[in-house]
């Protein structure tokens, strides 16, 4: 996986956007000094969580997103960013082998494995899926979890990620996906 063009181009915009309007506390990133590829992965918080991500890291980042997005007008402005799309109707082995071979080649893949924006007001996180813990272990390739807390207001600094210690998955993947599950809500439940 190369690095598109587009992406080049637009992630230093993207990087200015959002400290300008958001103001964003970032905790941990030392985590993403990893000179081999890793996976990214975390909550899901709002539309603007991979242009966080994007602005908090200078390697360009893969994002596992729905297939809509890689449909019609839009299919050239995300392709050209370098996601990869997913049909979240059905399971996706080609999708899982594609970012294992991307891990394993160097790159940075970016999934939030709730799979959609968690709306839920009464559940901090809701349940992982385990295609990042899959991609992982596949790989041999580090984790790095991360934790988007607050709100995209503009201009109000109330916005923070914290990114976890790099770590391998070791264990059962139930045992894993429960691990950072937890990790992921207890730093949720802390204050910045």
């Amino acid at each position: 996986m190369k690095t598109p063009l587009l992406y080049k181009i637009t992630r230093p915009i993207i990087s200015i956007f959002v400290k300008i309007f958001f103001h964003p506390i970032v905790i941990g990133q030392e985590n993403l000094n990893i000179n081999e590829g890793f996976i990214l992965a975390g909550n899901h918080t709002s539309y603007f969580d991979p242009l966080l991500l994007i602005a908090c890291n200078k390697r360009c980042i893969h994002f596992l997103a729905k297939d809509s997005l890689a449909k019609g007008i839009k299919k050239v402005l995300f392709l050209n960013m370098g996601i990869i799309p997913v049909d979240r109707s059905k399971k996706n082995p080609f999708v899982i082998s594609d970012a294992i071979a991307g891990v394993k080649d160097g790159n940075i893949i970016g999934i939030f494995p709730e799979g959609t924006i968690n709306r839920e007001k009464k559940n901090p996180i809701l349940p992982f899926k385990m295609g990042a813990l899959k991609i992982a272990k596949e790989s041999n390739g580090y984790i790095v979890p991360f934790t988007i807390k607050g709100k995209y207001h503009l201009f109000n600094g109330k916005l923070c990620i914290v990114f976890g210690k790099p770590r391998k998955i070791t264990k059962d993947l139930e045992q894993e996906k429960k691990a950072l599950e937890s990790e992921i809500t207890k730093e949720l439940e802390r204050s910045y």
